[in-house]
C-alpha cells in the first residue's frame, strides 16, 4: 500500500466512487508514474472493467506489466490493438520493450522506429541503442499498413518459429517496399479464428462411484472443486468462490484421466479434455490463441471441467527453456488462470494431470492456480480388487475372487489391470467360440493372465520420483510421496 498521502486520497476517493472511470485511470497513471507497479496493474484491470476497448487503459496495464517483466502478458493486452490498422504510437513502444524482453529484436526494432515516425516525443535513445541496426518505414505519414505478421493478428500467413528474422511485429517485405497492391501468399495452414478451438465439449457419463478406491484423491477433489459448486451460499460465507485448479500426479495409467471425468459427471458439468493438438501450433502466437480461446470456451460453457492433459509440455519451467515463444506460452498459460478480473473463472474447475510435476514451472502452484497437488498413488489391493469388480461387472462370470487377483498384481495400475481382464477375456472368447456359448470367465482365467502381464511403469517412475524426494525437496512439496518411496502403501 503506498504511503503517499495524494493517492491514499485518489484511491479513498476511488473506493467510494467505484464505477468512475476518469478517477480510476488518474490513479492507476499515478500509480505507475510513482513506480507502484503492482497496486497500478490491479487499477488498470479494474478499469478494462469499465471500458475493456480502451487503448489508453490497455497501454498503462501493458507498460505495467513490461516493468514487471511480464512481457508475455504485456504483449496479450496490446494485441487486440497491434492486430489494427493505426495504433496508437505508444503501444508500438511498448511493445518494442515487451518483444525485446521475449528475445525478438527484429519485432521490436520494427514496432519502435515505426511508432517514433509517426510520434517523434516518444523517441526513447536506451531502448533505441538496445535494437538491431533496420531502417524506419520509406512513409511514414502515410496510412500505416500493419505487417504481415503482427503479434496476436488472426488469420494472417505465419512463419514457422525457426525462421531466421522472423519475429513478431516483423513485416515480411522490405520497409521501403511500397505496401499497395501486395498480395501475401495464401499459407498452407490457417489456425483457428478467435473464440474458437478445436477442443470438444462433451457430458461424461461416468461420476466417482465409476472409479474404484483413491477415497481420499476424491475427497480432495470435492472440497476443492465440487462442493463449492454444489454449495455456494456455504462457501460464499467465508469468501469461497466456485472455480481453481488442481494439478493431479502419480504414474502413468494410475487413473488421473478418469478421475477427471468423473469429477465432472459427479457435478453434472461440462467436460474439455484438452490435448496437446489442441493448443500446439508451429506458427507464431497461434498457440498462445489456441489456449485462450480454450479458456473462453470453458466460460462459455460453466459450469466446465477444463482438463489438461501431460500439462507439463505446456507448463514447463521457464528457466528450461532456450526460446522466447516456449515461455510467452507459459506466460499465457497463468495469464489465462488468474483472468482479467477475479470472477473470469468462476464455474471453471481447472484440473492438470503430469507424470512429472516436477518439471512444471514453479509458479503454477502459486495460490489461485494450481495450488493443491493431488497425488494419484498406485492402487492398494483393495482398490485393484474393486477395479477388477469394475471391469468385469457386464461380462459372463462364475463365482470370482477377486481379492486372490489383487494380491498377485502388485504395482499393477488400472491400465495394467485393463490389460489383464483384455487378456482373459480373448482367452474365454476362444473357447466360447470353440463351445457355440458364452463361457462364464473364473479366477483361475485372471490369475493365468496376470501371471503373463508386467507392470508398466509404476517401479520405473517411482525410481524418478525417489531422486526428487530424496535430494530435491526442500520446500516439502514431495512429503506426499515419502511413504511410497520407503515401500509403504501397496
Amino acid at each position: 500500500m503506498p504511503d503517499d498521502a495524494g493517492l491514499q486520497a485518489l484511491r479513498e476517493a476511488a473506493r467510494f466512487s467505484p464505477d468512475n472511470l476518469p478517477l480510476r485511470r488518474h490513479l492507476a497513471d499515478q500509480l505507475l508514474a510513482k513506480g507502484y507497479l503492482a497496486e497500478a496493474e490491479a487499477e488498470y484491470r479494474a478499469a478494462l472493467l469499465l471500458a475493456p476497448k480502451d487503448p489508453d487503459i490497455s497501454a498503462g496495464l501493458a507498460e505495467a506489466f513490461v516493468r514487471q517483466s511480464s512481457f508475455g502478458a504485456a504483449l496479450t493486452a496490446l494485441e487486440p490493438f497491434l492486430a489494427a490498422p493505426g495504433y496508437p504510437p505508444r503501444m508500438g513502444v511498448i511493445a518494442a520493450r515487451a518483444l525485446l524482453g521475449e528475445g525478438d529484436g527484429a519485432g521490436a526494432a520494427y514496432r519502435y522506429r515505426d511508432a517514433v515516425s509517426r510520434d517523434a516525443s516518444l523517441a526513447d535513445p536506451d531502448l533505441d541503442a538496445r535494437l538491431p541496426a533496420y531502417p524506419a518505414p520509406a512513409q511514414p505519414h502515410q496510412p500505416y499498413a500493419q505487417p504481415q505478421q503482427p503479434y496476436g493478428q488472426p488469420h494472417q500467413p505465419h512463419q514457422p518459429y525457426g525462421q531466421p528474422h522472423q519475429g513478431y511485429g516483423q513485416p515480411q517485405q522490405p520497409y521501403a517496399q511500397p505496401h499497395q497492391g501486395y498480395a501475401p501468399p495464401q499459407p498452407a495452414h490457417v489456425p483457428p479464428g478467435p473464440g474458437q478451438s478445436t477442443a470438444e465439449v462433451e457430458r461424461p457419463p461416468v461420476t466417482f462411484a465409476d472409479v474404484a478406491g483413491m477415497e481420499a484423491v476424491k475427497e480432495a477433489l470435492r472440497v476443492k472443486l465440487l462442493l463449492p459448486v454444489q454449495q455456494p451460499e456455504l462457501f460464499a460465507a467465508y469468501g469461497k468462490r466456485s472455480g481453481g485448479g488442481v494439478l493431479l500426479y502419480g504414474p502413468p495409467g494410475a487413473g488421473k484421466t478418469h478421475l477427471a471425468r468423473a469429477a465432472a459427471g459427479e457435478l453434472g458439468a461440462s467436460f474439455v479434455n484438452v490435448g496437446l493438438a489442441d493448443i500446439l501450433d508451429m506458427y507464431v502466437g497461434s498457440s498462445e490463441r489456441n489456449l485462450r480461446a480454450t479458456f473462453d470456451m470453458a466460460r462459455r460453457n460453466r459450469p466446465c471441467v477444463l482438463f489438461f492433459d501431460e500439462v507439463d509440455a505446456l507448463a514447463a519451467r521457464r528457466s528450461d527453456m532456450r526460446q522466447a515463444h516456449t515461455r510467452q506460452l507459459v506466460n499465457q498459460f497463468l495469464a489465462e488462470l488468474d483472468g482479467v478480473d477475479e470472477h473470469a473463472n468462476e464455474g471453471v474447475l481447472v484440473l492438470a494431470a503430469t507424470n512429472a510435476p516436477w518439471y512444471i514451472d514453479v509458479a503454477f502452484r502459486r495460490p489461485g492456480r494450481f495450488d493443491q497437488l493431488v497425488f494419484v498413488p498406485p492402487p492398494d489391493a483393495a482398490a485393484r480388487a474393486a477395479i477388477l469388480r469394475i471391469l468385469c461387472r457386464d461380462k459372463p462370470l462364475a463365482e470370482m475372487d477377486f481379492d486372490a487377483v489383487a494380491r498377485v498384481t502388485d504395482q499393477f495400475v488400472g491400465a495394467d489391470l485393463k490389460g489383464v481382464v483384455d487378456r482373459a477375456v480373448e482367452a474365454k472368447l476362444h473357447q466360447s467360440i470353440s463351445a457355440g456359448r458364452p463361457i462364464p470367465m473364473s479366477t483361475p482365467d485372471l490369475l493365468a493372465a496376470a501371471q503373463s502381464v508386467r507392470p508398466t511403469s509404476v517401479r520405473e517412475w517411482l525410481a524418478t520420483a525417489r531422486n526428487y524426494v530424496m535430494h530435491a525437496n526442500e520446500s516439502g512439496a514431495w512429503d506426499e510421496l515419502m511413504p511410497w518411496i520407503k515401500g509403504g502403501p501397496r
